[in-house]
């Protein structure tokens, strides 16, 4: 079964160089937090709920990477890092939310525990408690 998204989403996802290229391992997309694929998740589902152009998307994460690039010292070197700020970009540019709006949801994901979304493969014999 194949992702319901359109070609020029599906074409840059299949990028394997440039800049725009996904983290890869073994030809297999490569998320090594949690987050990262769920910003990628997101990017794809707004998108496919036409919230904002892929294109539009693009040319924001090449903007944020190029940002990076030009102060490499200022922060450390994270692909999925410029994805969420391209998103955030996107999100604001098209009205979908604004600067506040994306403020409050950050602030409010920051200050939640550690560990607070986390999933399980394995059984829930451990040292924390999961409350629900």
């Amino acid at each position: 079964m194949t992702c319901p998204t359109s070609n020029s989403v599906q074409q840059s996802l299949l990028e394997t160089e440039g800049k725009t290229a996904l983290p890869r391992q073994n030809g297999e997309l490569l998320f090594t937090e949690p987050w990262e694929s769920r910003a990628f998740g997101l990017a794809v589902t707004l998108h496919d709920q036409r919230a904002f152009a892929w294109e539009d998307f693009r040319r924001r994460l090449i903007a944020r990477i190029n940002e990076w690039e030009a102060d490499p010292a200022g922060a450390q070197w994270s692909y999925y890092r410029c994805w969420l700020q391209a998103l955030e970009d996107v999100v604001i540019g098209s009205g979908v939310l604004s600067a506040d709006e994306v403020i409050d949801r950050v602030e409010t994901l920051a200050n939640r525990p550690a560990g607070y979304d986390h999933e399980h493969e394995h059984d829930h014999e451990h040292d924390h408690e999961h409350s629900h």
